[in-house]
């Protein structure tokens, strides 16, 4: 294999009070609702020059939702078309009459000290205080209750980050985005341009920047009070004229007239002509060209940045190869030799690429990393891929996001660079998501069966069967609980319905319990051979080789972020080239790291070739025939980076076969 070298060491609104992007709640005026399919919307006639952005702004509801209800949308709106607004929880009020009154949210709302977050699926408090540089225990002293669990959508009161880095990178506040704001109107707020807003948050766009989302301000001395943009003032002179009344001058800068008294004590005594008076003006309505600006700002949010493309891909390999704790360098090593082997696939399919590898050090040591990072061959890398331990991921990420360089992190789950660094690309999913992601395809795929908890054994699956069961109960789904003991086939057959299909569930995966669990049911089928009786486990199962048969027999389910389908002909092909390369067989781990590094390197590679140095933009498109993981990649928030959900359901059907199925997306 050529060009593969082995180095050792070594980012005016004017509030717009009669324009189109006026959002409906300052409108005079109500919308005819109408349900069809059990689906509440309001009926919404578009004018002259309005887009979807406007649209979804008006009605707090993202521009794909609007897409999927007015499939003809999609091919551009005209004047006085009819569109269907799905009513949500953020825009149901706007079915009210014209005559009742609405509080702006915006007035209310002090976000010096406190924001808010919305939670995400699979999002904990720790990975929460995690990404807003908090602890969970502030966290819950601003939210009783908190500590007994978080559920998804709930809103929580986060502090304001008080410690200033030295690096000015990390020198930032949080804005969550109210009612009316736009990306101009807070990139005002805080005396920033747009741009520099859009820098910040690398996943900002017209789909992310919606009401309830957090942002992040950058630059911005953290203990600095400020009022949102349509609320600052200016104090301006105005000479009164003759003729001119309180209310009149009050309504031609529209402030109220009590303001206008309390800065002009001297207007008791009666207001005279040539009077000079300081009046309180809103900013935007002294702005200049405010229109085109907004304008300039939306496009910002939905603009496609061109992505220069890799004439030769200059890929870096970062591990600790010689690092020999809990024989982790023979892993590393069979990661290694597969990635090698996704090299050679894309150089034969004519693509330029040069692969540096490069020793970084044991454990905490990270001496040999940093004087690597210092290097020139670093810093002309396209990619890099590596760093094991929290220290060496830590000190990569950090020139990642100085260079501007993009960064996969093959192994760690925990590490919280990807929380704030919007470079980072993580391969292995977080198993709180992994867990709500397969809770919620499970209720899915078995709305209709007839579910039994099996308790018992280590219990070691309770978070994962607590988050299935809270998500059973809020889609008004039926389970019945029982105990895992040597009656147990006894106890189970009065449980069991003949009109659905029964679905059991260990809460513990070990092989103990499952074994015991199957010898249960065998019991009984003597009993009952015509019920259907479905098994459901976890990741662990595909380890017990022992049990495929049994696996058949029940017909069993299991979810997995990584499965290998070794009767796969692509399978078959990759271990036959390892061994012929390699002279010998992959090791017997889960997963395979010599399949772990093929289906990285691969992927990314991939990305790199087709759409260039932001192939982040084009991530959701990229698919690979890969051998081991599903990868389907999401931004954490608006400015961290990608953390892999991808999802397998594997069927173990009655006929002898598996059936694997993506269920990522």
């Amino acid at each position: 294999m050529r060009n593969i070298f082995f180095l050792t060491p070594v980012f005016i609104l004017m509030f717009l009070l009669h324009n189109g992007f006026q959002p409906l709640q300052a409108q005079d005026s109500s919308y005819e609702t109408v349900t069809l399919n059990g689906q509440r919307y309001f009926k919404y006639k578009v004018k002259s020059g309005e887009g979807l952005y406007a649209i979804s702004r008006m009605f707090s509801t993202p521009i794909a939702e609007i897409i999927r209800h007015n499939p003809s949308s999609n091919a551009g709106l005209k004047n006085g078309q009819e569109l269907l607004i799905p009513v949500n929880n953020d825009n149901s009020w706007r079915s009210s009459s014209p005559d009742s009154s609405q509080t702006d949210p915006a007035e209310s709302v002090d976000q010096n000290s406190t924001f808010q977050h919305t939670v995400s699926k699979g999002e904990t408090l720790y990975s929460i205080s995690n990404m807003y540089h908090t602890t969970v225990a502030e966290i819950n002293r601003y939210n009783p209750g908190a500590s007994e669990g978080i559920t998804v959508g709930q809103l929580l009161t986060i502090p304001q980050r008080r410690v200033i880095s030295e690096e000015k990178e990390e020198n930032y506040r949080f804005h969550t985005i109210l009612p009316k704001e736009t990306l101009y109107s807070v990139s005002k707020t805080y005396s920033l341009k747009p741009e520099d807003v859009m820098l910040a948050n690398p996943g900002l766009s017209a789909e992310t920047f919606q009401i309830g989302k957090t942002i992040r301000i950058p630059f911005f001395e953290s203990y600095e009070v400020i009022a949102p943009y349509e609320h600052q003032t200016k104090n301006i002179t105005h000479q009164v004229q003759k003729k001119e009344t309180l209310y009149s001058i009050a309504r031609n800068y529209q402030v109220e007239a009590s303001e206008i008294e309390r800065l002009n004590p001297k207007i008791s005594d009666g207001l005279k002509a040539n009077m000079e008076l300081i009046i309180p003006v809103k900013r935007s309505l002294l702005e200049k060209d405010a229109r085109t600006q907004e304008n300039e700002a939306n496009r910002l949010l939905t603009q496609y940045l061109p992505s220069s493309k890799v004439d030769v891909m200059r890929v870096g390999l970062l591990l600790p190869f010689l690092d020999e704790t809990g024989r982790g360098h023979l892993r590393l090593q069979e990661y290694y030799e597969g990635f090698l082997l996704a090299v050679e696939e894309m150089k034969n399919n004519g693509v330029n690429l040069e692969l540096f590898v490069f020793e970084i050090g044991k454990g905490d040591d990270t001496g040999k990393l940093k004087s690597l990072l210092e290097t020139i061959e670093m810093r002309s890398l396209n990619l890099v891929i590596g760093g094991v331990n929290d220290a060496q991921i830590r000190l990569i990420s950090d020139f990642s996001r100085a260079n501007n360089i993009k960064y996969v992190v093959p192994f760690s789950q925990s590490n919280g660079e990807v929380l704030n660094n919007g470079n980072i690309f993580q391969v292995n999913p977080i198993s709180s998501a992994t867990l709500t992601k397969a809770s919620s395809v499970f209720v899915e795929t078995f709305r209709n069966a007839n579910i039994i908890f099996a308790t018992g054994g280590q219990n070691d699956k309770k978070e994962f069967t607590a988050e299935l069961q809270k998500m059973l109960r809020e889609n008004g789904l039926s389970y019945q609980t029982i105990s895992l003991t040597e009656s147990t086939n006894s106890a189970i057959i009065p449980l069991l319905s003949s009109g659905k299909e029964n679905v059991i569930l260990p809460t513990s995966a070990d092989s103990n319990t499952l074994r015991q669990l199957i010898y249960e049911l065998k019991e009984v089928r003597e009993t009952d051979s015509l019920t259907a009786i479905r098994l459901f486990g976890y990741p662990e199962w595909q380890t017990y080789t022992d049990q495929v048969a049994d696996y058949h027999l029940f017909g069993t389910y299991i979810y997995t972020p990584f499965f290998i389908d070794k009767a796969n002909p692509r399978t078959e092909a990759f271990t036959r080239n390892f061994n012929k390369w390699y002279g010998r067989n992959l090791m017997d781990t889960h997963p395979s790291y010599g399949l772990w590094g093929y289906d990285t390197g691969l992927f990314f590679m991939t990305a790199l070739n087709r759409y260039g140095t932001r192939f982040e933009q084009d991530i959701a498109s990229i698919r690979i025939n890969s051998l081991q993981f599903a990868f389907h990649f999401e931004r954490v928030s608006n400015w961290g980076g990608f953390i892999n959900s991808g999802l397998y359901f594997i069927y173990y059907d009655t006929n002898g076969r598996i059936n694997q199925t993506d269920r990522s997306r």
